[in-house]
């Protein structure tokens, strides 16, 4: 096996082998959409921090990443991210490929100061979630699909659910406040300072989005957001929509209310031609991934490494 930079001329046997991998986990999640085109990978070729792994002159593998970026997560750190689309071996050896891929790659992304590794896994592809386990990653992010049809629940008749337009989305700040804080608490610690969440709230204020809320007594006890995309190529196909913002008062917990506003949601959406809805979530969000796991299939797991300081003086 030799590893070599990954440039232009590489592209379309790549993408080949993003699609044999994107296929291998449509055949454990059937509702995947089918997918005819991925991202052009030719940016990733642009960047230089990509690799590619022949063996006797057949490519057998790939794993490219995104320009990186300050402040990663919130911390002091530069990051990258490498999605599904960006990666992928042939399935014999496996695990041994995306090792020695993780290996080259990685010297050059401490090269360049980078030391928040993020790389997007299909969640059933074991040989690569373990070959970046035994490396050091841990699991952070999941995104999960369903059909777009309801949720098996009990009715709640004391409770109004409805779609609130456009202008009253301010109406949600103090339930957006008390999701930031509920993401800070443990296990989570996705702290935010007063600066970051302010900033975050005018950006989620002002994105192309539907919101739907849940009231007891003309008051707001749960709100379900939603937009045509999310992380990956998946969320973007049509007739897919994507959950992006939720968050229920924790004593209307465990009483259906959820479920039967994500039903009332489908139904308001359902002449829209919508047959997918998405979610993605931390995997250290107790709440919500008891929550979303209970209803939806996970299709990638989404891992990250934290590198020494000290690494990047060398």
């Amino acid at each position: 096996m030799i590893i070599l930079d990954f440039e232009k001329k590489h592209v379309e046997e790549a993408r080949q082998i993003a699609m044999a991998n994107y296929k291998e986990e449509k055949d454990h999640v059937s509702i995947l959409p089918d997918i005819d085109t991925l991202p052009d990978l030719t940016h990733f070729a642009d960047n230089g921090l990509g690799v590619v792994a022949f063996d006797k002159g057949k490519m057998i593998g790939f794993l490219c990443c995104y320009k990186p970026w300050d402040n990663a997560f919130n911390s002091a750190a530069k990051g990258t991210f490498s999605p599904i689309h960006a990666h992928g071996t042939i399935l014999e050896n496996r695990e041994m490929i995306y090792k020695r891929l993780y290996q080259v790659a990685a010297k050059k992304w401490i090269k360049h100061k980078i030391a928040y590794h993020a790389i997007g896994l299909y969640a059933h592809d074991n040989q690569a979630v373990h070959a970046l386990f035994t490396y050091g990653f841990g699991l952070r992010c999941i995104d999960a699909i369903r059909p777009m049809n309801k949720l098996d629940c009990q009715q709640c008749d004391d409770i109004v659910f409805k779609e609130i337009e456009k202008k009253d989305v301010s109406q949600v700040r103090d339930m957006r406040r008390m999701l930031s804080e509920h993401l800070g608490e443990s296990p989570c610690f996705m702290c935010s300072t007063p600066q970051y969440f302010k900033s975050w709230i005018e950006r989620a204020e002002r994105r192309d989005s539907r919101l739907f809320v849940a009231k007891q007594d003309e008051k707001l006890i749960a709100f379900l957001e939603v937009k045509d995309n999310a992380e990956n190529f998946v969320t973007e196909v049509n007739g897919m929509i994507n959950i992006c913002g939720a968050y229920c008062i924790p004593k209307f917990r465990g009483k259906d209310i959820y479920s039967n506003l994500i039903n009332y949601m489908i139904m308001t959406l359902e002449a829209d031609g919508y047959e997918r809805l998405g979610v993605d979530f931390e995997s250290f969000n107790p709440t919500a991934s008891g929550f979303w796991l209970k209803h939806f299939t996970a299709y990638t797991n989404s891992v990250v490494r934290r590198i020494d300081e000290c690494a990047l003086h060398n």
